[in-house]
């Protein structure tokens, strides 16, 4: 297993384990409890990695993408969405051109 998938394993687990924690002193249990909030800052913080990568600033673009992985798994545990329900999508897209794929939403 590679270090990112041990350190993903590692924090969807805080934050599932964040679910009825009072959202007052947990970040994750606010998010958790707020899918509008939660949906906010990945918005956000996705917002903050594009311009870091516009500016070329590696450093930040690996902060920025921490934080954009972190929200992002916030809102799938939020909404009760799995990795495997990701990943599902992403198995049933694998051979299509990207731009046949967003072509073929779009029809």
């Amino acid at each position: 297993m590679s270090r990112f998938n041990e350190v993903l394993d590692r924090l969807i687990a805080t934050i599932e384990s964040r679910r009825g924690a009072d959202p007052g002193a947990s970040w994750s249990a606010r998010l958790l409890a707020d899918p509008a909030l939660a949906g906010k800052k990945l918005a956000e913080e996705a917002l903050e990695a594009a311009i870091a990568a516009v500016q070329g600033d590696r450093e930040a673009i690996a902060k920025e993408g921490a934080d954009v992985v972190y929200h992002l798994l916030a809102l799938l545990v939020g909404a009760g969405v799995s990795l495997d329900d990701v990943a599902a999508v992403l198995e049933a897209r694998e051979g299509r051109s990207g731009v046949d794929e967003k072509a073929s939403r779009q029809a």
